[in-house]
Parts: C-alpha cells; structure tokens; sequence
C-alpha cells in the first residue's frame, strides 16, 4: 500500500530538515543488530515506520504519533530492540515559528500530548504561551503532527 508524504514531510525533507529516527526502543546500536528484514515496519498498525537509508526502519510523525502498542519489537526476530529502557530519548522543544509566539492562538500540540508535556499558560494581552515539561515528555510525536507551523522538534538532551 502506498501512502503519500504531507507536505511538511516533502518539504522536511528537500531542505534537510529530516533526521534519521529509528523506531521505539532502539538505540545506537539498532542498525548493527537489525537485518533490515522490515517485519517491524509491517508490524506496525498505525504505519509510522517505512524503510529509511540503506533500507534501515525509521518512524515519521507526519500523521500521527507512537502509541507504544510494542508490536515493532515483538516482530522483530534478531532482538534489535530493547524493550527495557525508554522508548524514546529526544524530548520536544519549540522552534521560534511556533504560531503562539507570534500571538496567534493555537494549542494544538497540547491537545495531541497525552502525557500534558505541552501546557499552555495565559498571558496578560497576548496568545497563551507554551510551557515545556522535558520529564514529561514521552517523544511519542504526537504534538509534531498536528502543529499546522511545523514547529514541533523533538531533540536529544544535552548531556
């Protein structure tokens, strides 16, 4: 079945703003262990993950987030991943484009959050303003799929 890239994903990435992201529960060492096989991706029911350079799995948040249902990693035969530690470890951060900066009223990735990592407070005269929770915050991308200014990042933490 084939399912066509959204606008932001095209345009992600033709400038290069499309970084590789593999699948929950994966870490550096995913591509040594994977086989490149594409059970995970077929085991995924909400069809975020596709075949990415050199036919590695990667996820995309063009349409929806990650449920974390699990069924990537139990297809997967060779134990690339690693369902004891976090799924994900980038955490969201918000690029200056996002529309309540600029005083325009949109809360749109605090409706997608589940885990309510996104908040928005009041402002006196002005658009509410998001307020971040990095502890919260599950990287599942919800919140990068419904942002209409494309200004949801998920980053890795500096460590």
């Amino acid at each position: 079945m084939t399912t066509m890239l959204s606008r932001r994903a095209l345009f992600r990435g033709v400038s290069g703003g499309q970084v590789a992201r593999r699948p929950p529960w994966t870490g550096e060492a995913f591509t040594d262990a994977c086989t490149r096989c594409g059970d995970c991706i077929a085991a995924c029911p909400d069809q975020l993950l596709f075949k990415g350079d050199g036919g590695y799995p990667e996820i995309r948040f063009d349409q929806d987030g990650c449920n974390f249902c699990g069924q990537c990693a139990q297809a997967c035969s060779v134990d690339a991943f690693n369902v004891d530690g976090p799924a994900f470890r980038w955490r969201i951060n918000l690029a200056a484009n996002c529309l309540a900066f600029a005083d325009i009223d949109c809360r749109s990735c605090e409706d997608a959050c589940e885990p309510r990592a996104i908040r928005f407070r009041p402002a006196l005269g002005r658009a509410a303003q998001p307020e971040l929770s990095l502890d919260a915050c599950n990287g599942c991308g919800a919140c990068m799929a419904v942002c209409p200014a494309d200004a949801v990042r998920l980053e890795m933490p500096n460590e």
